[in-house]
């Protein structure tokens, strides 16, 4: 039985910039693909136009960052936004993923540089999660 991957684009979403990752349900790993830099959002789901069409993924994973504790924040509700946005936009099942632990997994003092790392570490935690679900 030849079973064809299907792709997944992952998104940490930020004001300032988006980190993009790739993977696939077959392998079920994750990688930085790019960061979106844009802040205008014609702009921003131009560019990730660019990448869906590129990349024809099956789906879409948006970290969803909240407080320790799991409250939300105002960062929680534009994640939750940009989510909808891409489902509206793209029409591909989008999933938010909880990021909590991602920052720390990373360790280090977050740059621009990190964005595509996170992105792919959301990504990541969804692959992880789905192969004990």
């Amino acid at each position: 039985m030849n079973v064809t991957p299907s792709v997944i684009l992952g998104f940490d979403f930020g004001l300032k910039r988006i980190g993009c990752a790739i993977g696939n349900d077959l392998s079920k790993s994750a990688r930085p693909l790019t960061i979106i830099r844009a802040e205008a959002n014609a702009a921003r789901f131009a560019e990730i136009g660019e990448l869906i069409r590129k990349w024809q993924p099956a789906k879409l994973v948006v970290g969803l960052p909240t407080h320790p504790d799991g409250t939300e924040h105002e960062m929680t509700k534009r994640c939750r936004r940009f989510a909808n946005q891409l489902h509206g936009r793209f029409s591909r099942e989008t999933i938010l993923v909880d990021e909590r632990y991602t920052s720390s997994v990373l360790n280090f003092k977050r740059g621009e540089a990190d964005d595509a790392h996170a992105a792919a570490l959301i990504l990541q935690q969804y692959f992880d999660e789905s192969i004990h679900n």
